[in-house]
């Protein structure tokens, strides 16, 4: 018997908090078996999932036969019942069913426990993101996310939100989306960047959290058209401070996403004890030593070339830990960096590495902030200068070395949760072939 004849309407994520406790849950089924006069339904309701039992004695007959038959996957239910522990349980805890009520019955759901293709999965995004596997990837974006705020929020940074229709761009042109303004055009935007180095100046910490756009023509595994950044930008800093910053928030991130969402990268099947070794500081390699290694390893490299996804592959591999490689030629990079004073010829950058073979997460430089430097850079760049004006007025009306960096979500989280694609760390997916659903 319940010590409590109260119905509590609960999350089941909240089942330990009310053992023996009659409780109220609203959710889904997402599996269903019978034996005799028992019938197990596994319930979820987008906090967790939970075993229901139902006891043919303890509920009327017409609810006995809805679960035991009628129910179908995806149905939607609402079921009381009492708060049992069991240690076989993924929460140690299950429901002892009461009443169930049907609100809908599902019909016939597309997505089985069987192997499924690719496009047939992605055509059903906003069904699949129901299972087990998406269901945790998102709760582990969620965690860290909110990671990220929490971040930048204790280290005095101010968000500023970056606009997304811009009239120039800030990566390159060959990227861009255009669209109609009315009468005028403008384009997606590919970065905040350049809006946070005007807020540094009115702020000195200041970050943006959004969705950026490139329309590269590009089918790997890292790329998607449309993804979210985090970038952070901060005024008297240089590249050495950038990259302390950068290290200590993925530290951070990474560190509270082992210790909120372990169950959930359990289901992902993630090996944690790397994850739990991401700590700063993180390695440092040079770009003219990081090329130098590559052609001790006879890999086809051509100094003066940003490095392609096999050539950071090949460098990950040697280390357990995110490296910095910085220090690039100013040739291979944006026209904003600011050359290293000893080296005219390299730019004050530097690129994030994740292990694993997961790539750039982090591209990141101090600014150039001398006004003639900068045009002299858009003019190479190809870029109307009129356009900057307002960008240039930042090196006009008390200048100041600052830097900055963009962290790619969807990337970061790829390596952390150790999945093959970009794809699923996104609700959906934006692509060069996919804008469904």
């Amino acid at each position: 018997m319940s010590d409590d004849l109260t119905i509590h309407d609960i999350l089941i994520k909240d089942l330990p908090k009310h053992e023996a406790k009659t409780v109220r849950i609203k959710g889904w089924l997402y599996n269903r078996r019978h034996k005799g006069k028992l019938a197990f339904l596994v319930v979820r309701d987008g906090s967790q999932m939970c075993q229901a039992t139902v006891f043919k004695g303890d509920v009327t007959e017409e609810v006995f036969e809805l679960c035991a038959q009628k129910l179908t996957q995806e149905s939607s239910i609402i079921v009381e019942g009492v708060v049992r522990a069991d240690q076989r349980a993924p929460l140690g805890f299950e429901i002892s069913v009461k009443n169930v009520v049907a609100v809908q019955i599902a019909q016939e759901y597309p997505i089985q426990p069987k192997e499924h293709g690719v496009d047939f999965l992605m055509n059903k995004r906003h069904l699949w993101l129901r299972s087990s596997k998406q269901w945790a990837m998102m709760q582990i974006r969620n965690e860290f996310l909110k990671a990220t705020r929490d971040f930048f929020y204790d280290n005095d940074f101010t968000c500023i939100d970056a606009p997304i229709f811009t009239p120039s761009a800030c990566e390159g042109t060959t990227n861009l989306f255009e669209v109609t303004y009315f009468e005028d055009k403008a384009y997606l935007s590919q970065s905040g960047q350049l809006y946070m180095e005007a807020a540094a100046m009115a702020m000195g910490k200041v970050y943006c959290l959004g969705p950026t756009f490139r329309s590269e023509k590009s089918k790997t595994r890292r790329h998607l058209t449309e993804f979210w950044m985090i970038e952070p930008e901060v005024a008297y800093a240089t590249l050495d401070d950038i990259m302390v910053l950068a290290e200590n928030y993925v530290s951070y991130a990474v560190g509270r996403v082992v210790e909120k969402c372990r169950p959930h990268l359990e289901i992902l099947e993630r090996d944690i004890t790397k994850l739990e070794n991401i700590k700063a500081p993180f390695y440092r390699l040079s770009y003219d030593d990081a090329v130098k290694y590559l052609k001790e390893k006879g890999m086809p490299f051509e100094y003066g070339n940003d490095l392609g996804a096999p050539d950071e592959t090949a460098i990950s591999e040697n280390y357990d830990r995110p490296v910095f490689i910085h220090r690039y030629p100013t040739a291979c990079k944006a026209f904003y960096m600011a050359p290293d004073p000893e080296k005219p010829h390299l730019a004050l950058c530097a690129d994030l590495i994740a292990p694993e073979g997961y790539g750039e997460i982090i591209g990141g430089s101090q600014r150039a902030d001398d006004i003639d430097y900068l045009l002299k850079k858009i003019a190479e760049h190809k870029l109307p200068a009129e356009i900057f004006d307002w960008y240039l007025d930042l090196r006009k009306y008390g200048s100041v070395p600052h830097s900055g960096f963009g962290l790619g979500i969807e990337r970061t989280l790829s390596w952390i949760c150790k999945v093959p694609h970009v794809r699923e760390c996104i609700p959906f997916p934006r692509l060069m072939e996919r804008i469904y659903p």
